[in-house]
């Protein structure tokens, strides 16, 4: 992998106070929210013993971020993202301390959590894009990729941790979970309030159609950026398995609830240790070509999963596979935000999330469709396959990408009619 040196302290991410922040600030809510999600959940099937229940809480936040991403894009061009961000996460700390005031006082109903969790993935559809924004704005170009390599690891932590800690802390009762979630959500905002950020003051603009789509638009005449977020959009479309893995452990891998845990945590833990990793190494050259051969071994870990019949090679491909992934997310998420002016960067998170959103539940259910046509093992070969295929495909369609060398580039000339949008 063409990835040079360890940093200097010149470029350590420690010297930029705004960015620790931001990192403790995001650390924080990503605790919160993974312990509040095993709450809501074993809550709400404890209430109705009713499995269509738990996909409710999944479609009460899905929606939203779907219907207000555009929107909520063009609000983070608009206006100051730190305190988009802030005013975000006072709205789901009151969601969230409702919550605790709900269970503490044995006044919960399944209703009353829905229209909470809908509260919150409507702060949440508000909050992404102006968050992801800010990021440049807090450290130099040169060490974006490892800074946000950096902030992926505290989000690949809480994924590992949070959840544990919130089952643990269930034992003590709901309210006791929801409690702590919102103390993390208070420490967030408080970091989050006092973080010094500076933005140039954006051009007001009315919502219209063609601000609102400005972001689609900009995205559809830059190759490069077009080209890593639809392949994003595919990989994840076609490489589903995780998806499928109580079908794996149950019936290919014949092991327990121990076993499926192993499996699901196999790829935060890769994830996790490659992010820490690239966060203190600085890429130097062949990006494109690194984040194409990082998709394409996703891409082959998924089909070694899929033909693997003992535990230890599952959770080895498994562990692979998150890793691949977070090389390519890595460079995936720099490139965009270092190719996109300031002044557009809200409204193309937006289209990201749509993307990432959307991929990500109908990867789900495109995986478990051809499951049930063809069997779990099948499926997942074939998503293994369109991977790859899709990585041929897209090196052949976006060869600027291919040989792109570098994340940062010099700043490109707009296309005719963007600067008016």
């Amino acid at each position: 992998m063409p990835l040079s040196h360890a940093p200097t302290n010149s470029d350590s991410l420690l010297h930029h106070r705004a960015y620790v922040a931001f990192w403790f600030a995001r650390s924080a809510s990503s605790f919160g929210f993974q312990m509040l999600s095993v709450a809501v959940g074993w809550q709400i099937y404890a209430i109705t013993g009713r499995a269509l229940d738990l996909g409710l809480i999944g479609l009460v936040q899905f929606v939203p971020s779907v219907l207000l991403a555009l929107p909520a894009g063009h609000i983070a061009d608009q206006f100051d993202r730190r305190r988009i961000v802030l005013l975000g996460q006072i709205v789901e700390w009151i969601a969230i301390v409702t919550l605790a005031a709900m269970a503490l006082t044995h006044h919960i109903h399944e209703m009353g959590i829905l229209a909470l969790v809908c509260v919150i993935g409507i702060a949440k559809a508000f909050e992404f894009p102006a968050l992801q924004s800010m990021l440049p704005a807090l450290v130099p170009p040169a060490i974006l990729p490892r800074a946000m390599a950096m902030s992926a690891s505290a989000g690949q932590a809480a994924t590992i941790i949070g959840p544990a800690l919130g089952g643990l802390l269930y034992i003590a009762g709901p309210g006791v979970v929801y409690t702590v979630s919102g103390v993390l959500y208070l420490i967030a905002a408080t970091l989050m309030s006092r973080l010094r950020y500076e933005q140039a003051p954006p051009r007001r603009e009315p919502a219209t159609l063609k601000t609102l789509f400005a972001g689609v638009h900009f995205i559809r005449h830059r190759p490069d950026v077009f080209g890593v977020i639809s392949l994003d959009l595919f990989a994840v479309l076609l490489g589903g398995a995780t998806a499928l893995l109580p079908i794996f452990a149950k019936d290919i891998l014949h092991t327990g609830p121990w076993g499926l845990g192993l499996l699901r945590a196999a790829p935060a833990v890769g994830a996790l240790l490659m992010s820490l990793w690239l966060a203190h190494h600085t890429m130097q050259r062949r990006v494109g070509m690194t984040m194409f051969v990082a998709v394409a071994g996703f891409g082959v870990a998924t089909l070694v999963f899929a033909l693997s019949t003992t535990l230890w090679l599952s959770m080895l491909a498994l562990f692979a596979l998150g890793a691949f992934d977070m090389v390519s997310m890595v460079i995936r998420g720099a490139l965009v935000q270092l190719d996109t002016p300031d002044d557009m960067r809200g409204r193309v998170s937006a289209v990201n999330a749509i993307f990432i959103n959307t991929s990500n539940q109908l990867g789900e259910f495109e995986s478990g469709l051809l499951a049930a046509w063809l069997g779990a093992v099948s499926a997942t070969v074939l998503g293994g396959i369109g991977t790859l295929v899709v990585v041929g495909m897209w090196m052949a369609m976006f060869p600027g990408l291919r040989r792109r060398q570098r994340l940062q580039t010099e700043p490109e000339t707009a296309p005719q009619g963007t600067e008016t949008l």
